[in-house]
């Protein structure tokens, strides 16, 4: 049986804009500049940063990642969430609806989103080949085994599937950090 190894990109505290909310921050007709590439096709991050207030503090030079999207969003790890005084609830990347609002200072002004802050549910993202390889459907939730000197099983790793997507697990500082585990390292599907 064909073993399953997927890298696993540790994912920091970051801002995805839409572009109401670049144009409020920076200034009308602004546009964000690439930084440098991520590990999905098309994705960068920004050389732009916001500053991101709580009710208990915030954090400055939050680094924004493009393109622009549809929604602002914010995602955070718990331990973020707890600094700044919010509590957002853990969902999939794009899924804002009824999760927890914050203020965004940017050079140019200041908005207060209603909704758009999340913990981001470990996942991983498959171009549409690899989930066929290995019989994994979008959605599906999977185990993936990290070794080393604090390994771990992390559970309901969610799949996304798409064919613009490269093969790469995404999991949060607070998860990093409590495994042991760094950018380029590698975990095992194991069910």
């Amino acid at each position: 049986m064909e073993q399953k190894f997927v890298p696993i990109g540790v994912s920091a505290r970051h801002i995805h804009l839409s572009a109401e909310h670049v144009a409020q921050l920076f200034g009308a007709g602004y546009e964000l500049t690439e930084f440098k590439p991520l590990s999905q096709p098309g994705q960068y991050a920004a050389n732009e940063t916001v500053e991101v207030i709580g009710p208990k503090g915030g954090f400055a030079k939050v680094r924004i990642l493009g393109p622009i999207r549809k929604s602002t969003q914010l995602e955070v790890s718990r331990t973020d969430a707890f600094a700044i005084g919010i509590n957002p609830p853990l969902r999939e990347s794009g899924d804002i609806a009824g999760s927890a609002g914050i203020k965004l200072k940017g050079p140019a002004g200041e908005v207060t989103i209603e909704e758009g802050v999340i913990v981001a549910a470990r996942h991983i993202h498959f171009h549409t080949n690899d989930a066929e390889r290995w019989g994994i459907a979008d959605k599906q939730l999977l185990r993936v085994r990290v070794g080393g000197e604090r390994g771990v099983i992390f559970e309901n790793v969610i799949a996304r599937v798409s064919p613009d997507f490269a093969l790469d697990m995404h999991i949060d500082t607070d998860e990093a950090n409590a495994a042991g585990v760094a950018n380029g390292s590698t975990g095992e599907i194991i069910d």
